[in-house]
């Protein structure tokens, strides 16, 4: 599975043109700079040996200010003669062999018409209730004294049996700022002059956010 790290910039809308109809499509643009390996995993060694037990890249993107790492990791990018990065990503099964510092570029992973699955953390809405979180009505109108109620859950559980509330039942609580992956989402462009990628649809996470890009 080959794979890439990318920053979402922001959405926007672009005009495609199928056939006899053009379609006005919600896109959002994704900054793919390239990505450095930074490790490169394999079953056994050249004499046979076991050494990882699996076949993966590590692949690393983003600057970061070498006083913000710690020394092992100085010296697990010096290793791969390149800075220290902020975002480290491993692919299993990658498409093609790369050696260690290697850069990558997106027009080598992804092309126009290929459909990716996006990886990101969605935006932290904090502790939200159950209108907000899971799309509750509420309890209902202001009617015999029900003047404080229209927001809240109602009734969680019964009565003497089983005298508690089963595990699952939706509630308030903290919203968003979770592991969220979209799938089969399509690349519209790819603009290698300025490593950009314009993917159909919206994905998670806030802007100038990193965001894992599997093919």
């Amino acid at each position: 599975m080959s794979g890439f790290i990318g920053k979402k910039i922001g959405m926007t809308s672009i005009f495609i043109t199928e056939g006899a109809s053009v379609k006005h499509v919600a896109c959002t643009l994704i900054q793919a700079d390239p990505c450095v390996v930074t490790q490169v995993k394999r079953t056994l060694n050249e004499d046979g040996t076991r050494k990882d037990g699996y076949n993966a890249l590590q692949l690393a993107a983003g600057e970061r200010k070498e006083k913000n790492v710690t020394k092992p990791m100085l010296g697990h990018f010096k290793k791969a003669n390149t800075t220290p990065k902020f975002k480290i990503v491993e692919f299993k099964t990658f498409d093609t062999t790369y050696d260690l510092g290697a850069e990558i570029t997106v027009q080598e992973v992804f092309q126009e018409g290929d459909f990716v699955d996006v990886i990101g953390i969605s935006k932290g809405k904090g502790f939200q209730g159950v209108v907000k979180r899971h799309g509750f009505s509420g309890v209902g109108g202001q009617t015999h004294g029900q003047h404080n109620r229209q927001r809240h859950p109602g009734s969680i559980g019964a009565c003497s049996y089983p005298s508690r509330v089963f595990k699952g039942i939706r509630m308030a609580g903290r919203t968003g700022n979770q592991r969220v992956k979209i799938q089969n989402l399509k690349v519209l462009k790819v603009i290698p002059e300025k490593n950009l990628l314009v993917i159909s649809g919206s994905i998670p996470g806030a802007k100038n956010s990193f965001v894992i890009l599997e093919k």
